[in-house]
């Protein structure tokens, strides 16, 4: 990232126009952008730090350039913010050109493609007459069709062919999509949470079961084309490969934007056309697809969204959707707020601590009178129940958490020697159902107990092969599971799909299926919990590195994610999916809580096992 970087890296100059005073999704009353000037150069650091309203163009290829200057020329104007790269374009045959699909992959590398001209005789493609480049980097992450970021390391090379048309070079094999460096992809690109609605889950029998949920789908959009319209048509084009087996839309399949540009009127309203496919959705229907919409945009606007209107092509309404009626489809995170955090006191008792209080007391019923020691809560997102590990790990107890209510007889027992090697701490989510994983090692298990009090099932997770689940977190939304797993000395958090199928008997299994990395730069990670519709708050260390707390998002990507004040030798963290709530830790201080804009501040210096609902 230093002096090399900007060595290799920046070859040429571009253009850099500034626009000031617009909002990343909601502009209004920008001056209009200077289409003249000279051209000043912008190396790799300049681009990455300067004000996000800083829109960079490409340099056309000039007469007589030789194969190393087109393609570094055509790499440049890959970064710029032109609509359909038009200057890069120009760094093509006609026919590559025509063919040439940017969005098709977007590879990013830690610090840029490093082009090489020299390619020995025997690397070269056999195309006859031409010239043939390499390119090479370290990879950090992938971009797919759909914008789907995955992260991924390793060493990154491909080549780039050249010819000459018309007496000058030009490529006619470039680079399949974009391959970027991973300041400019951070500059050029953001994060975008499209939402979908969880698939129905047919076993769901649980009081107060949520239904219409919606579910965050993380995106990368590029940050200054049209970012409103952009974020809509993403919307349309469906969920991404990984969640779409467990959520859908409710958008008709080919449903289209009718207008070019989409923009907030002075009210701040959204009005969209859609084209025929939707023409004809019943008022039910059209309510939960404007809730879609504005739960997808709100994410993204720097003004509160007041209304969303649907629309035919021909202009007459489909249906308007304004927030607290969009409320009903709310991530179910979102849906109710909690009142109180947990923790497991110095004498093994179940405490909770209000927003408002800095002083703790013990929660009624079994679980705050000693009826049983506890090493680990879980609390239901109601706030009436609570599950909780005993002491020793081998028993899940639930209860109510209200005056008189009796313990009851352990719903779970691990047959573990040690305890370690027992019950993890348990997790709800959001239809009353809990979540819990034995690590006994002669039958390791990850269990599900159907609305807290029903026999506990197995979930199969076939990717885990011979890994170990040391820890666990379900999504409110009950489709997503944040497990922590160790394999071969190193524990890894890793995200699965919870899907669910109905046999002929009507009877339902459940699965874990396509386990994947959202931490990867961390090798050893102690704990780790949601934050966010699509995000995870995690403790844990890089290779000979010392511990870290950051936030994280479910693709992998850090992006758009504050930077945590530091904090010493924290053993558990508990977070909000509502991001106005405090985080919680305990540490070597104690149990520890950092509100909005503050630095973290003591609670008790006896306690453990902190939680949220969840």
């Amino acid at each position: 990232m230093g002096s090399e970087r900007h060595t290799n890296r920046r070859w040429r100059p571009l253009r850099a126009v500034a626009l000031l005073g617009c909002g990343a999704l909601v502009a209004t009353g920008c001056a209009s952008m200077p289409d003249s000037g000279e051209v000043h150069r912008v190396d790799a650091s300049q681009r990455a730090d300067a004000d996000a309203q800083v829109r960079v163009f490409g340099v056309p290829p000039r007469s007589g350039e030789q194969p190393n200057d087109i393609v570094k020329g055509f790499l440049e104007a890959t970064t710029s913010d032109e609509v359909d790269f038009k200057t890069a374009r120009l760094y093509l045959t006609e026919e590559a050109s025509k063919n040439w699909k940017p969005f098709s992959r977007t590879t990013v590398l830690q610090d840029g493609p490093i082009p090489r001209t020299d390619v020995p005789a025997g690397e070269q493609t056999a195309r006859g007459e031409g010239a043939t480049a390499e390119l090479s980097g370290k990879q950090v992450a992938t971009v797919d069709q759909k914008q789907a970021y995955a992260p991924g390391g390793g060493a990154y090379r491909t080549t780039v062919h050249l010819t000459k048309v018309g007496g000058e070079w030009r490529i006619d094999v470039p680079p399949d999509g974009l391959v970027l460096g991973k300041a400019d992809f951070e500059r050029i690109y953001r994060s975008v949470n499209k939402y979908y609605f969880a698939r129905t889950d047919p076993d769901e029998k649980a009081a107060g079961a949520q239904k219409e949920v919606l579910v965050a789908d993380p995106v990368y959009l590029r940050r200054r084309i049209d970012p409103l319209t952009s974020t809509v048509k993403a919307l349309l084009q469906g969920p991404t490969q990984w969640l779409s087996r467990v959520v859908g839309t409710t958008f008709p399949r080919g449903t289209a934007v009718v207008d070019d540009t989409l923009s907030l009127d002075d009210s701040n309203g959204l009005r969209v056309r859609l084209n025929d496919r939707a023409a004809r959705v019943a008022a039910p229907q059209c309510d939960r697809m404007a809730a879609q919409l504005l739960y997808t945009v709100q994410d993204q606007a720097s003004a509160k969204i007041s209304r969303v209107t649907l629309a035919r092509k021909d202009g007459s309404e489909l249906c308007v959707l304004k927030p607290g009626e969009a409320a009903a489809y709310a991530p179910a995170g979102l849906r109710t707020h909690s009142e109180h955090q947990y923790f497991v006191d110095s004498e093994h008792r179940v405490a909770s601590l209000s927003d408002g209080s800095d002083e703790p007391s013990r929660v009624e019923g079994p679980f705050g009178d000693g009826s049983v020691q506890l090493g680990a809560v879980g609390v239901d997102r109601s706030e009436r129940f609570a599950a909780g590990v005993s002491l020793d790990g081998r028993s899940l107890y639930v209860a109510p958490m209200s005056s008189g209510a009796e313990q009851g007889e352990a719903r779970l027992r691990s047959s573990a020697k040690r305890e370690r090697d027992a019950l993890t701490a348990p997790s709800w989510d959001g239809n009353g159902n809990l979540w819990v994983a034995d690590r006994d090692p002669d039958r390791p298990r990850l269990l599900r107990l159907s609305a807290g009090t029903g026999k506990p099932e197995e979930v199969e997770v076939p990717a885990l092969g011979d890994g170990r689940i040391e820890g666990l977190r379900v999504s409110s939304d009950g489709v997503r599971i944040a497990l922590l797993v160790t394999r071969d000395g190193h524990t890894s958090l890793e995200l699965g799909r919870v899907e669910r199928t109905e046999t002929r008997g009507g009877e339902v299994s459940l699965l874990v299926r396509d386990l994947r990395s959202v931490a990867p730069q961390l090798q050893h990670v102690k704990a780790a919990s949601w934050a966010g519709s699509s995000r995870l708050v995690v403790v844990g260390t890089e290779a000979g590195g010392v511990q870290q707390l950051q936030y994280v998002e479910t693709d992998g990507s850090s992006s758009n994610t504050p930077t945590l004040p530091g904090i010493n030798d924290v053993r558990a963290v508990a977070a909000s999916e509502d991001k106005n709530k405090p985080l919680m830790a305990h540490s070597s201080d104690g149990i520890v809580r950092l509100p909005l804009d503050a630095n973290w501040k003591l609670v008790t210096r006896k306690g453990s096992a902190p939680v949220y609902p969840g």
